[in-house]
């Protein structure tokens, strides 16, 4: 309880911009969570799904392969599942068909990526905002009564924590974006080279 108390009071004490600033640090942990466990199941190994897969073309099962790939959660199973369709058509064209599916796919796992990019952009002119606001306040009370208060630097305190773990937190999933549309990448290439090994039985 006394923790609570000091948060509410460092709040209180950090005036009005102190709201924004903590709607924005609510807003960037849920983000990021979310965006973590979306990424997690996007990155799954996809060693085992593409034995599997290989295996059914080997044997001519092509269909199997397809309702393995979509029963199969992630971009990398819809990418692949799209060149599985496309399996009659030639190599270019199957690999168009998979392109067009991954950048379809991208944007979803870039999805409220941009609220992370907005907060660490608008966090720090906040912090700002409340350190100047709170200078001039500090500065009226030590006119009056010689005595200073912590507002100063509160909102600065604030705004250095937010957007730090923000940016910090943001770097990490925009990587993760980038090692899933590797993955992709790495898959498609792999299916292309299956398919033209197993042509002549599916």
């Amino acid at each position: 309880m006394e923790a609570i108390a000091r948060s509410i009071d460092i709040i209180y004490r950090g005036g009005p911009v102190m709201i924004p600033l903590l709607f924005s640090s609510v807003v960037a942990v849920a983000v990021m969570i979310e965006r973590f466990l979306v990424l997690r199941r996007a990155s799954a190994n996809h060693e085992d799904l593409m034995e599997a897969v290989k295996r059914r073309l080997s044997s001519g099962d092509a269909e199997g392969a397809i309702a393995l790939c979509e029963s199969t959660p992630g971009p990398v199973a819809a990418v692949l599942a799209s060149g599985l369709r496309a399996r009659h058509l030639s190599s270019k064209e199957i690999e168009r068909q998979m392109e067009e599916t991954a950048l379809s796919e991208i944007p979803r796992l870039q999805s409220r990526l941009v609220w992370l990019d907005t907060i660490i952009t608008v966090a720090p002119l906040l912090g700002l905002l409340g350190t100047v606001t709170g200078m001039i306040s500090a500065f009226q009370v030590i006119g009056r009564s010689g005595a200073s208060q912590p507002t100063a630097i509160t909102g600065g305190v604030a705004e250095a924590l937010i957007a730090t773990a923000t940016l910090v937190g943001y770097n990490y999933l925009s990587d993760r974006v980038k090692q899933v549309a590797s993955e992709i990448e790495l898959r498609a290439t792999q299916l292309l080279n299956i398919l033209d090994s197993t042509k002549e039985r599916i």
